[in-house]
């Protein structure tokens, strides 16, 4: 049997994510007198084009004191939805960073059955008239206190304070005319091989 030889780190393809990241650190350089603004706008172009991990470092291998490093996928997700649900449940990576932009509209995000190789992830909201809903698994413990909540409302079910578990997620930003609800999951009804949990959740266990 013949196997495919892994890819090259440097060869692996980029998210949106990630170029606005290394963006962010060429704004950091030109801040501070590393890079002038025309310079900035060239390797500015050069990192949102870029395609492979190799190309986007590219742009700041010269640059001292910033993290130059191969950036991993994983370590922030940012997602945007105006009018409209987003919704992450079941079996999914959770990044170290999640970076959420909302306007009337909802999200609900999952951990129950998440994969989650950080034991701190950070999730930054920036909402205006909308809600979101954080299912935490069993052990997990939650940081609400650097969130701003304006003529809005925070329903801590978990217990924001309580003994540091893992993961241990932290919730910051702001939320206007707005909710947040952090929750962990509740049986509702077994029936046979039927689990039905809140939030809703329908489970059919297979032999």
């Amino acid at each position: 049997m013949t196997t495919s030889a892994p890819v090259p780190p440097r060869d692996l393809r980029v998210s949106d994510a990630e170029r606005g990241h290394v963006v962010d650190l060429l704004q950091r350089a030109t801040g501070r007198g590393l890079l002038d603004l025309t310079e900035f706008t060239r390797r500015a172009d050069l990192a949102m084009a870029a395609r492979t991990r190799g190309e986007l470092n590219a742009v700041l291998i010269d640059l001292p004191g910033l993290v130059n490093r191969e950036v991993d996928a994983r370590d922030t997700l940012a997602m945007e939805h105006t009018a409209s649900s987003l919704t992450r449940r079941g079996r999914w990576v959770v990044p170290r960073r999640l970076v959420l932009r909302g306007r009337m509209g909802s999200s609900t995000l999952d951990l129950t059955e998440a994969v989650i190789p950080h034991p701190v992830v950070t999730i930054e909201l920036s909402y205006s008239m909308s809600s979101m809903t954080l299912v935490l698994p069993p052990g997990a413990s939650v940081d609400l206190d650097e969130l701003t909540v304006v003529a809005g409302s925070v329903k801590d079910q978990v217990g924001a304070g309580a003994a540091l578990g893992t993961p241990h997620v932290v919730v910051r930003g702001s939320v206007r005319a707005g909710s947040v609800v952090v929750a962990r999951p509740r049986t509702i009804m077994r029936l046979g091989p039927l689990t039905v949990r809140h939030p809703w959740k329908v489970d059919w266990a297979r032999d």
